[in-house]
Formats: structure tokens, C-alpha cells, sequence
């Protein structure tokens, strides 16, 4: 099994903390996000990591990894940058990770366990992290719906109670070479433009409305940060301590 974190994007909403380098190289307490990352991708058993980069891509550049650069951007969304990937996607098993998470190793295990040829991990006990990041949860919360076998049944949507909601997608994927040959015939069937502007959420949603399994698989008691706002940093330099 190998590993991808998607890298590319800049990050504004961290506004001064991404002026001069990515979102990626945003330390918490005192370490760049892509470090914790690979760190628990190295202490669940994964020693092949590719990164993804675009903005800035000269400052990422540390030894042991690999490299796929997406050269647009600036101008494309996080689809765009998976398929930079391509060949390793297509020839080995793979998880998919943001940038701008910390998450421990045993997340990462649970995924690696999770069977099908494509799955996600999801957080059933979101409210708590939500109620830390936002005033009214609810401005950032997805619909998430699960059926009885855990496949993904809906998600992205605005959602106005918080009782419609199982979990909380946390941003990390496995993909099998199977199920990556599945999203991209999928994708084959759209039009360039759209495909640039397709973040994973919605192409997650436009997948099960196509009628392509996406199994799920919820995490225990891990602890986990999404950082995408000056205040996610503070909170999880706070409590990184």
C-alpha cells in the first residue's frame, strides 16, 4: 500500500500563514502539517508517500518522497491534483490524504483495513470537534448518510439539524487500482472544465449517484484536526500541547 497527500492548493483562508509558502509547510506546535502527516502514514506501515504539490512547489522538497506537480493549480480544484497521480493510482492500492490534517496512526490503520475499492473514514462523533471550530457547528456540517452495509448514501449537502447527520467525512480515502479505473471512467464522461472544478466531496456524491459503492468506516475515539481557518490553527495549536 502506498500513500498520496494532495498538496497543491494554497490554503487563503489561512490568509498571512500561506502569503510566502503552502498550506502544507503551516507548522503546528512547531512541526509543518506535512510532517505530521507522513509521520502517521510512516508508524501505520506506509514507507511509499507521494505529495502533490503546485503552490509553491520549490519549498516541498524533502528526501524519501515522491513528487507529482500540478502545474494549474491555481486554477483547478482538488480532483485535478489526484489525477496527477495517476500511475500510482492505477498500479497500487493507495491512500488519499489532505494536507491540512493531523490525524494518528490508528486512523489510518482503520482505513487500511476497510474493505472495497473505494472507501473514506468518517468521524460519528464530529458535533464535538465542530462545536470547538465554529459558533453554529451547522455553517460547515455536510449532510452524511450511511445504509446498513456502511455504504455512503449521501454527502456534501446543507444540512439543518444536526440529527441528519451520522459523521463527519474526514478527508482521507483508499482507492484499490479497481476502484480508481471506476472513478476515472466515471470522470471520462465529463467535461475538462468540470473536472477542474470538481473538489473530492462533490465527485464523492456525483460517484454514489452513479451508482458506484463507496464504503465507509468510522473511526473510535481518535483525535483529529482540519486545518482551513486562522482559528483551526489556534485550536489545534492549543490543544496539540
Amino acid at each position: 500500500m502506498k500513500a498520496i497527500v494532495l498538496a497543491a492548493g494554497r490554503g487563503s483562508r489561512l490568509k498571512h500563514l500561506t502569503d510566502t509558502q503552502p498550506k502544507c509547510l503551516v507548522a503546528i506546535q512547531g512541526k509543518p502539517l506535512l510532517h505530521w502527516q507522513t509521520q502517521s502514514l510512516l508508524a501505520a506501515g506506509i514507507e511509499n508517500i507521494a505529495v502533490v504539490r503546485g503552490y509553491r512547489k520549490e519549498q516541498i522538497d524533502f528526501p524519501g518522497f515522491i513528487y507529482f506537480d500540478n502545474e494549474r493549480w491555481a486554477e483547478t480544484n482538488m480532483v485535478r491534483s489526484m489525477l496527477c497521480a495517476d500511475s500510482w493510482l492505477a498500479s497500487n492500492e493507495c491512500i488519499i490524504s489532505y494536507s491540512d490534517l493531523i490525524y494518528p496512526p490508528e486512523v489510518v490503520e482503520t482505513l487500511k483495513r476497510l474493505n472495497g475499492d473505494i472507501g473514506i473514514t468518517y468521524d460519528p462523533n464530529w458535533l464535538n470537534l465542530w462545536n470547538e471550530r465554529f459558533a453554529d457547528p451547522l455553517m460547515d456540517a455536510e449532510t452524511f448518510d450511511i445504509n446498513d452495509n456502511g455504504e455512503l448514501m449521501e454527502i456534501g449537502r446543507r444540512v439543518f439539524h444536526v440529527s441528519k447527520i451520522k459523521g463527519q467525512y474526514m478527508g482521507l480515502l483508499k482507492f484499490t487500482p479497481e476502484g480508481w479505473s471506476e472513478i476515472k471512467n466515471y470522470l471520462c464522461r465529463l467535461e475538462s472544465y468540470v473536472i477542474d472544478h470538481l473538489d473530492m466531496t462533490s465527485l464523492l456524491s456525483c460517484l454514489i449517484e452513479a451508482g458506484i459503492t463507496v464504503q465507509t468506516v468510522s473511526i473510535k475515539n481518535d483525535w483529529w484536526y482540519e486545518i482551513d481557518t486562522i482559528h483551526d490553527f489556534e485550536l489545534a495549536n492549543a490543544n496539540m500541547k
